[in-house]
């Protein structure tokens, strides 16, 4: 009878593309233990076998390792983004086998002692530049798993191990339900004068869902959520500073009270941290951090003192003009503004000074029409074609949508998932996840986003921010989709230096501020008409509007981040909050109020890839500026040369994966 129920398990089967339609919480414990009990034979016999050849060695490896991460991958994103109960108790009860058994793999002697023999035997030649980073990275990663350790120590460290991750999932359903239970019922409609109608028509829609049969857009209740696209649109357009007041309140609180407070999380996190980094012979966790980066440090931070010097003056002389606009309009605040007034007088200053309202702009940005433009974009830079292929794949949602990617002899090269909505009670924010697996699959990405949803009978009509992150998590999928590497540990987006990650999907957004892209994408989602050129000026001039405050706030994080991870002394006498008060100080022209929590949110660097790495975002800011200029250069109206450009940024940044440095990359 078990056999029947592990033959049925939809986890254990061969598939083209995942079954999310079919995978149950039931199924995890049976299908995890089952594929852990076969990848650890798998294991026993290439111990058992090994010798330093690629066959021998990288191949055998190269399935174990691909089999779990597609498997646990497909777990791992259903509870991303349909995050339930029983999912959640279900991963809990198998996450320390699964960790046990990566530990395993990462400290194997024999398959470490394998790969040193290989970089020392006559073969190392013969081997093309893929292969030989294949193999340092192994040894570096082997190295940073704990395989030198001694017996004792091992043990210490796989302990710290499971212990971190076992954490950093409970901070991250932490986070998701805070921000679930959070809710504010409006009756009143002078209370949420200001919102636009699209934000009434989803405060509706959400009071819908939360039992009020007859809300409506015009008469309520409504219902505000700390889930971002209902957050902003409060923090931007109520007039009621004490709902602002409320909301902000709420969302830089999130998760730091109660049974869901990540207080205590953090501390042991980092303390765990910091214990691994010793143990490993670091002397902070950014060390071991930096590793596997392109960034050392003190480069990191040399970077962000650069650009804070740079932005802090530019920041301060933003609030100065908030404080006069807000004054020029009577505003009873103005001599006091506060964290709830920066974005809503923000978004009153430009649209006063650049004649811009973000809201009237969302009928030139339908989803439809901005993925038709994004896909001709793809089709012009790096010869692809984007075809819907919906009903091909399973999906976990029927907002989901499949796509087909196809080179320019019409043969599949990859395939992609679009899920675009938000959806507060079971989905966390913008990512992108990849299974790049072994040579012989094509690669399947998946693009989630948390974008306004379609309310009543209109399309999903989208913020200039949203077409932006749009563009942005396009740029990660197409990372993975054309890789052109065989050797799958370095294919897409495996082996790459975390700082460079987000050198394409940020060179993706500067497309945005392209005249013909936009125009291609901007077309009015009832009369067809397109954006009118004296709006897409507007849009250009004040593209680095308040630049220096945003960049300060970015600075802020990976400032907070870094100093985490190198200089803060968990038990010592300064808390994490201090840490970021003091942080802040350089970073905030308004200092944080004295209840900021924002820490208890701070996912990226808690339970994402980000710990010591948030600097990553600048650090990439500076060569996918780089990366643009090259298309500028050869001039972005020459279509020929536009082309040929993006041939040469595809079969370099985008195919070669981590198969080469990226500094060796960008000279190509």
């Amino acid at each position: 009878m078990a056999d029947a129920v592990v033959e049925s398990n939809p986890l254990l089967q061969e598939f083209e593309f995942p079954p999310f339609d079919a995978v149950e919480a039931e199924h995890v414990r049976p299908g995890i233990l089952a594929l852990l009990k076969k990848l650890e034979s798998n294991l026993e016999e290439l111990e058992r076998t090994v010798e330093p050849s690629w066959p021998k060695l990288v191949e055998p490896l190269e399935k174990i390792v691909d089999r779990l991460s597609v498997v646990w991958g497909m777990i791992n994103h259903l509870k991303a983004v349909k995050d339930t109960a029983e999912l959640r108790a279900a991963i809990e009860e198998v996450q320390a086998e699964k960790v046990k058994f990566e530990l395993r793999l990462g400290q194997s002697k024999p398959v470490y002692n394998a790969f040193k023999d290989l970089q020392e035997s006559p073969d190392w030649n013969m081997l093309s530049d893929a292969q030989k980073r294949t193999v340092e990275n192994q040894i570096k990663e082997a190295v940073l798993n704990g395989v030198a350790l001694e017996d004792d120590k091992r043990e210490e460290f796989n302990k710290i191990q499971q212990e971190i991750e076992k954490l950093s999932k409970k901070f991250d359903e932490n986070v998701l339900d805070a921000t679930k239970k959070f809710e504010k019922l409006i009756t009143d409609k002078k209370d949420i004068e200001g919102l636009p109608a699209t934000a009434l028509g989803l405060a509706a829609q959400t009071a819908v869902s939360k039992g009020h049969k007859n809300a409506t857009p015009e008469d309520g209740p409504w219902v505000i959520t700390l889930d971002a696209p209902s957050f902003m649109a409060v923090m931007q357009h109520a007039r009621n500073r004490a709902l602002r007041e409320e909301i902000y309140r709420a969302y830089v609180t999130r998760a730091s009270s109660g049974d869901i407070d990540n207080t205590l999380i953090i501390d042991q996190i980092l303390k765990l941290r910091l214990e691994k980094a010793k143990l490993l012979g670091y002397n902070n966790y950014a060390e071991v951090s930096m590793a596997m980066k392109m960034a050392t440090v003190d480069k990191a931070e040399e970077l962000l003192e650069k650009l804070r010097i740079a932005s802090w003056d530019a920041a301060v002389q933003d609030m100065e003009d908030l404080k006069h606009f807000a004054k020029s309009q009577r505003a009873i605040e103005s001599d006091d503004l506060s964290h709830w007034d920066i974005n809503f007088w923000g978004e009153r200053l430009r649209e006063s000074k650049y004649d811009i309202n973000e809201e009237e702009l969302r009928p030139y940005f339908s989803l439809p029409k901005v993925m038709e433009g994004l896909f001709n974009l793809a089709r012009t830079l790096f010869g692809i074609e984007i075809e819907a292929a919906d009903g091909l794949a399973p999906v976990w949602n029927s907002d989901v949508r499949f796509y087909r990617v196809k080179d320019s002899s019409g043969n599949p090269i990859a395939y992609f998932y679009f899920d675009p909505y938000s959806r507060p009670s079971e989905k966390r924010g913008s990512r992108v996840v990849s299974r790049d697996g072994v040579s012989a699959r094509l690669p399947i990405a998946h693009m989630v986003c948390n974008q306004t949803p379609p309310v009543g009978t209109k399309p999903s009509l989208m913020t200039f921010r949203e077409v932006e992150t749009v563009f942005h998590e396009f740029g990660h999928a197409l990372q993975h989709m054309l890789t052109k590497q065989d050797e799958g540990l370095v294919a897409g987006i495996r082996g790459i230096e975390w700082d460079a990650v987000e050198l394409p999907s940020q060179f993706m957004e500067n497309w945005c501020y392209h005249r013909d892209t936009l125009m291609g994408i901007a077309k009015h989602y009832e009369t067809g008409e397109s954006l009118p050129e004296d709006v897409y000026r507007k849009l250009l001039a004040a593209r680095t509007f308040r630049a220096g405050s945003l960049s300060l706030r970015q600075i802020r994080f990976a400032s907070v981040d870094l100093q985490l991870h190198t200089k803060y002394v968990p038990g010592g006498p300064e808390s994490v909050y201090d840490v970021d008060r003091r942080v802040s100080e350089k970073t905030q022209v308004i200092p944080p109020l004295p209840e900021d929590r924002f820490l208890c949110g701070f996912n990226h660097i808690f339970a994402g890839g980000y710990a010591a790495g948030y600097y990553s975002y600048k650090w990439a800011e500076v060569l996918s500026a780089d990366a643009f200029s090259a298309f500028e250069d050869a001039g972005l109206d020459d279509i020929k040369a536009v082309k040929e450009t993006g041939q040469r940024f595809r079969e370099t940044i985008l195919a070669l994966g981590g198969g080469k440095a990226p500094l060796q990359v960008r000279k190509l």
